[in-house]
């Protein structure tokens, strides 16, 4: 009997329906070499995987990051029952490989990037003895993998992902990309990026996420610094940078009128008139900004100083909006320097800014982050135990006896901060907010499809820390597969089989180095 490759993306709930497809299933898929015939994908948003699917001598890769572990072990520790070799890849197996090894039954762990060294890791389970740790480093952009968007299920999901670009130069205190990923952004040429988005297209999706650590990786103020120490190599680099980004961008614009691209970018971009324009006529719609904090002290702590407050945070917002680009703005609950206040003065600059989403998140410490790092020393004598596991260890205690918060407020109960948090929330996303936001888009259509989405996303972070019981959780859960279908449907497009990928423009119409003048 042949072998087998599944390829499972873990989750504790399934939908049926999910919003953006796990890209890292596609590339790896499109990593498996042909020998072992198309690998077998389950993506758990969609539906839990079945035991009986799996056979002897199967290979069963999972990715894990922090927040499905402890799904992604029990998914482990079955496949290697049913005698699977069990391989897990992800940031979490990077940073924390033991924890595969001895709670999800791994055979190997493949850390780092996963294009290149998978094919490696198949080969040597398929002759019985794959080695422990495979180490898939940092790749060049050169052999990043375009995802195999051939096997994708029909109607299963709501946005496509597309990746431009892994990496970001900015050391944000509380993200661990940078440590993970590098501070040299890593981009890919643009013609492979518009071939896998015409590929999209054609199969009726239209609304696409640039899936990047930020898309925005070479900002006015590093062109200027390069310039002012005579770094004429660093100028040349970051000139490359920016120009494939406005190459990219050109050829985004000549795809069907009908696309929309969303996808995550620096507040520093504001301040880059031009590049925003580039993104309007590329139909970049929407982008998420991490906001995190709108006090000076609150940025200190995050190191994020880069960022501003007051009335020029309320400007810089709105200069996306003036260029057509809409904000999913991102909010850090739970920093030491918040005070009650803190809360109110949020939700009003929320309003006042004209952002079209939001998420008001509770800090918490991620595996990896400079964040993690101070918390887990200073708990490191005796830390609270739930059970046998350590607070250390959050991701390993299951979710309806976890705690909602680890870093202990200097000022404010957690009980205070959760229901502060759920007040900003609600008030963002009542009905009457919603409608008023809506008028960013013209359509009947394109409003209740922007209404059923900010109820979606409002449910679907319920899970996310301003729960207060799983009895809110669960109603969450029922909400989210209510209103799931609809919003798929409303992101349908019809296929275009035929669409032909542009050609990438002779010359750019923009000045991408008016800035060094």
């Amino acid at each position: 009997m042949s072998v087998r490759v599944h390829l499972v993306n873990p989750s504790d709930l399934s939908f049926g329906t999910a919003v953006i497809t796990p890209r890292w299933l596609y590339v790896l898929a499109a990593a498996t070499p042909p020998s072992f015939g198309d690998p077998i994908l389950c993506d758990e948003t969609l539906e839990q995987i079945d035991p009986s699917s799996i056979e002897a001598g199967d290979i069963v890769g999972i990715g894990v990051h922090t927040g499905n572990a402890l799904r992604g072990y029990e998914v482990g520790r079955m496949a290697r029952e049913r005698g699977a070799w069990v391989v897990f890849g992800g940031i979490h197996p990077s940073l924390y490989p033991d924890e595969s090894f001895s709670r999800g039954g791994a055979h190997c762990v493949v850390k780092g990037d996963g294009d290149a060294v998978w094919s490696e890791a198949l080969k040597d389970c398929l002759n019985g003895g794959p080695k422990p740790i495979y180490e898939g480093g940092r790749i060049e952009a050169s052999q990043f993998l375009p995802a195999r968007w051939d096997l994708l299920p029909d109607k299963k999901y709501m946005w496509a992902s597309v990746q431009t670009v892994r990496g970001c130069a900015k050391h944000c205190s509380f993200c661990s990309v940078w440590r993970t990923d590098g501070q040299r952004p890593r981009q890919r040429a643009s013609d492979g990026v518009v071939r896998e988005v015409v590929e999209l297209r054609r199969k009726g999706f239209r609304f696409i996420l640039l899936a990047d650590d930020n898309f925005y990786p070479v900002t006015l103020t590093d062109l200027k610094n390069a310039e002012r120490q005579g770094n004429q190599r660093k100028l040349a680099e970051l000139q490359s940078i920016r120009r494939e980004r406005f190459e990219l961008m050109a050829q985004l614009a000549e795809l069907p009128e009908d696309m929309v691209f969303f996808t995550q970018i620096t507040m520093e971009s504001a301040e880059d008139p031009e590049y925003l324009d580039c993104m309007r006529k590329a139909r970049i719609r929407g982008a998420l900004v991490g906001v995190e904090t709108v006090t000076a002290d609150g940025l200190k702590t995050v190191f994020k100083d880069f960022n501003c407050v007051g009335e020029m945070l309320v400007k810089r917002l709105q200069t996306f909006r003036q260029h057509g680009v809409h904000v999913l703005g991102s909010f850090i609950f739970g920093l030491a320097s918040d005070r009650e206040d803190t809360f109110e003065a949020t939700a009003v600059l929320a309003q006042q800014a004209d952002i079209a989403f939001a998420q008001f998140v509770m800090l918490t410490p991620l595996p990896g982050t400079v964040d993690f790092q101070h918390w887990e020393k200073a708990q490191q004598n005796d830390p609270p135990k739930v059970g046998d596991i350590p607070i250390t260890r959050y991701w390993l205690i299951p979710s309806k006896v976890r705690p909602r918060m680890f870093m202990p407020h200097p000022s404010m109960t957690s009980d205070d901060l959760r229901q502060r948090t759920q007040g900003v929330w609600d008030r963002f996303y009542s009905l009457s907010s919603i409608w008023k936001r809506s008028h960013c888009v013209s359509s009947i259509r394109a409003r209740l499809a922007f209404l059923f989405i900010s109820k979606l996303y409002r449910q679907m972070y319920a899970r996310t820390g301003i729960a207060t019981d799983s009895a809110r959780q669960d109603r969450a859960q029922f909400w989210a597969r209510l209103l799931a279908k609809p919003c798929q449907r409303l992101f349908q497009a019809k296929p275009m089989p035929s669409l032909k990928v542009p050609q990438a423009p002779a010359e750019l119409q923009t000045s991408p180095f008016q800035v060094l003048g």
